[in-house]
């Protein structure tokens, strides 16, 4: 088994050169959870995001514990991956661990809402859940 041919070799080259390229572009996970569009205001402007630490707590850990729960692709990703805090991180696998017990009495679509109200009593209740976390910076 000697070396490739030379067409071989040029075709493999450009195979990996493409998979670099293709993997540097910056991309979201699409949302399992929600519609993936992002919301809007009635005037039909983008709406700003949250801004305070509860929203962000809110809007953060909501997320992921849903794509969690659904199993998405990136839901494997690990707390600081997904930009969570320590505290985050305690009421996102909290409210993990309380979507699946609903979804197996009620069916996913209330094991989903039951998670953005456990996530906002939560967040709420820490005023963000930031402050263990010394890598967490306000929004800016």
């Amino acid at each position: 088994m000697g070396t490739m041919p030379r067409t071989a070799r040029y075709a493999a080259h450009i195979l990996l050169a493409a998979l670099a390229l293709s993997g540097c572009r910056s991309s979201a996970p699409p949302s399992a959870a929600g519609s993936g569009a992002p919301s809007t205001r009635p005037s039909g402007e983008p709406s700003a995001a949250p801004s305070t630490p509860v929203q962000v707590c809110t809007s953060l850990v909501s997320y992921w514990a849903k794509e969690t729960l659904l199993g998405t692709k990136w839901s494997g990703l690990d707390w600081e991956q997904k930009g969570l805090s320590n505290g985050q991180y305690t009421i996102h696998e909290d409210a993990v661990a309380a979507g699946r017990i609903e979804e197996r009495t009620a069916g996913r679509d209330k094991a989903l809402e039951l998670i953005d109200r456990f996530v906002a009593q939560r967040c709420t209740e820490q005023d963000g859940a930031t402050a263990s976390s010394e890598n967490w910076r306000p929004p800016t």
